[in-house]
């Protein structure tokens, strides 16, 4: 059984960071994409910046020069580093890996709640 669980969400002030950390409990077998979404107050979730096992490939337009995923695989975690953040930032963050072929086998943590506000 895989587990996602995230942390790293809170209150940040306009102009202000935050990093977001994503656990991955259990073993992944095979290639998966490590993954971030988000989704504001009203809106369909989206999907924020992938991490293949050839690096990041992609951004969403919205987060490009604000946001870097990377992984660290000692720990088995992923993360979000988001900088100069703006208050259309505020949404729930949530950490997905996807395996790269079969899509269907994907595991979603709970989520983590950003706002950004002053």
């Amino acid at each position: 059984q895989v587990q996602l669980v995230e942390s790293g969400g809170g209150l940040v002030q306009p102009g202000g960071s935050a990093r977001l950390s994503c656990e991955i409990f259990g073993d992944l077998f095979g290639s998966y994409t490590r993954n971030w979404y988000r989704q504001a107050p009203g809106q369909h979730r989206e999907l924020v910046a992938v991490l293949a096992d050839v690096g990041p490939f992609y951004y969403a337009d919205s987060v490009k020069g604000g946001f870097t995923i990377s992984r660290d695989n000692d720990k088995h975690a992923i993360y979000l580093q988001m900088n100069d953040l703006k208050p259309e930032a505020t949404a729930v963050y949530y950490c997905n890996v996807r395996h790269a072929i079969a899509h269907a086998l994907e595991y979603w943590g709970h989520g983590t709640q950003v706002t950004v506000s002053s």
